[in-house]
This record gives structure tokens, sequence and C-alpha cells, in this order.
């Protein structure tokens, strides 16, 4: 039988716990208040924590001027900024400060973002890549550490450049989100779950530092397909439906053409028109009727990781020599040019 080859992957020495992006999710908020109390000496690994936006968690509203987790794009991180820019917009520039910058060697080796859902969603982890095998072995590991909680992970298939979420923000990075949850309250059961998957996402990364082996194997991962708007009146554009007591807190299970998908305010049951069936996932999110989301949707297939282990200190010298070298020669053809 064929031994699957090792990757190695650079150390992760500076990781980053961030609650409170959106300011009424407070499981986020609550734990990374808890975290800020522990002072642990000797710490090989260093974790800083935040609290992305102490303003929208002083009104407890998801935000002030607009949504945060949207501003961390490219194009909004490096363009030209208002004298009287919105709160968000200028909190964004500080994070990218103190994390980051996004796409730059200094920028924190790891960025987890924690969030809550009203959605029945258990603990995801959000992510623009399926092929990052840092985040899909953390996803590995808490779905084998945790087996009484769903745990599932969500590809959003943007670009670097054009993802707009704090955890972008990273050389790796992805939110953690968990549910379900009304904002503005906490839930125990759910501030347990999340408080859990960072204490186990911690260690994974202090057992990877070590040198530790993680074994390959294949996971499950969701790619985002498209959105769905609930019906609206034509003229006043206000919803004319709400989710189906059928579809109503069953994400991520499988919806047909032809399920029941909305009943109209009328009655009436709006099914599913879609020719292939697909996912569903944050249904009926409270924070999505703003977005014109009812629900969003997936495909969902195997993705087979490989062992990893860290590099080690010659294996990063070679390669960052290469990389050097690469830089370059680049440089040389671009003279020549």
């Amino acid at each position: 039988m064929e031994v699957e080859e090792v990757v190695h992957l650079p150390r992760l020495a500076r990781v980053a716990v961030c609650g409170g992006t959106h300011g009424n999710e407070l499981s986020g908020v609550y734990l990374v208040r808890e975290l800020l109390k522990e002072k642990k000496e000797n710490e090989l690994l260093s974790v800083q924590m935040v609290l992305s936006n102490p303003r929208a968690m002083l009104q407890c509203r998801r935000y002030l001027d607009t949504d945060l987790n949207r501003c961390f794009t490219q194009a909004v991180l490096n363009g030209p900024i208002a004298h009287k820019a919105p709160y968000e917009i200028v909190r964004s520039r500080e994070l990218n400060a103190i994390l980051g910058p996004k796409g730059s060697p200094a920028a924190m080796d790891l960025v987890c973002d924690l969030h809550n859902t009203t959605s029945n969603m258990g603990l995801c982890l959000i992510c623009y890549s399926d092929s990052d095998w840092i985040c899909l072995h953390i996803f590995k590991h808490l779905q084998k550490q945790m087996p009484d909680i769903p745990v599932r992970y969500i590809h959003f298939d943007v670009s670097h450049k054009e993802s707009y979420s704090l955890d972008s923000v990273g050389k790796h990075g992805f939110a953690m989100e968990v549910g379900p949850q009304p904002h503005g309250v906490v839930r125990s059961n759910i501030y347990t779950a999340m408080k859990v998957g960072v204490r186990h996402m911690l260690d994974w990364v202090r057992c990877y530092n070590s040198g530790t082996v993680f074994e390959g194997g294949s996971v499950d991962v969701f790619t985002i397909v498209r959105h769905i708007d609930y019906p609206r009146d034509c003229e006043t554009c206000n919803i004319t439906a709400a989710i189906h007591p059928e579809l109503q807190d069953r994400d991520f299970c499988l919806l047909k053409p032809d399920d029941p998908l909305f009943q109209a305010f009328s009655g009436e049951t709006l099914s599913y028109k879609g020719t292939e069936s697909l996912y569903p996932f944050f249904i009926n999110e409270c924070a999505y009727y703003e977005k014109g989301i009812a629900l969003s949707l997936a495909r969902k297939r195997c993705v087979v990781i490989p062992p990893l282990q860290v590099q080690q200190q010659e294996q990063h010298t070679k390669q960052h020599f290469a990389s050097e070298k690469r830089g370059e020669e680049q440089w040389e053809e671009e003279e020549v040019a």
C-alpha cells in the first residue's frame, strides 16, 4: 500500500482569537473577555485575544455604521478613506495593522474569529479555501474531539483579494460559527461549545508546533453555491413568506427539488424550484434579513487531506532561500525586459 507523503508547513507561532466582530454575538464577546483574564507564563505559543468591535459591543448591536465583517477586502483596506468614514471602516484598518497587514509575511499565522448564528448549524468552520491543510486538519481534529455536537466545514469560494471577513487577514484563518443562539443573549450550551472548540483548536496548534505528525484522511466540505432570498412584494419589497416549518432548523439536511421551501403568509406552500439537490444552511438567520438572504445552499464533497507536520528549521531555511532566489530571478528578468 502506498504511503502518503507528509506535507510540511511553517510553524504557527502567532495566533489570534477574536470576539465581538458583531457586537451582539455574545458567546465570542464573553469568551474572549474570559480568556483575557488567563495569563499563562512560559507559553511558547503567542495567543492574542482581540475584541474586534468595542463600540458595537457597548450597544449590543451587530455594527454601528456598516458590517465590520465585510470590511477586509484589499480594496477597502488599501483604498482612499473619507474624512468622516464609517466607524467600522476605520476599525478594519486598525485591526489590519494589529493582525496583518493582510497578505504580508508579518500577518498572524492563524486568525480564529468567533461568531454566533441564530440558525441551527452546530459548530462550523467557515473558510475561503478547500485546500488549506492547517484549517482542514483543525476541523478534522474538532470533529474527533467533539462527537456530541455537529462540526462542519463551509467553504466560501472567494479569492484572497476579495475575501472580506476578519479571519482573512491571517496567513491561515477561519470563522468559528456556533448556533443556534439569539443575538443579544448568551446560552450556556452554545458558549461552552465555542469554549471547547477554541481550547481544542489551541491544543492542536501546540501539538503541531511540537512536531506531531497528523494522519491524513478525508473530510466532507460544504462549498457554497448560492443564496436564496425570501419571496417579496414587487412594489413594497416586503417579504411575503417565511421559511416552511418542514425546513426550519434543518440546516445541512438535503433539500431536493419540489421540497417545501417557504410558507406564504396567505398559507400557500412554495416549493424549492432548483434542479439540483443541495444542502441548506444559515436557514432563517436573523442578521441576513437585511442582506436579502433567507438561506444559503451548498454542495457537499469529500476532500482528501494529506498527513501534516511542522517544518523543521532546515526545511524552512531551504524554502526561504529558494523563495528569495525565485524573487531575484524574477527581478532580473524584469530589469532585462
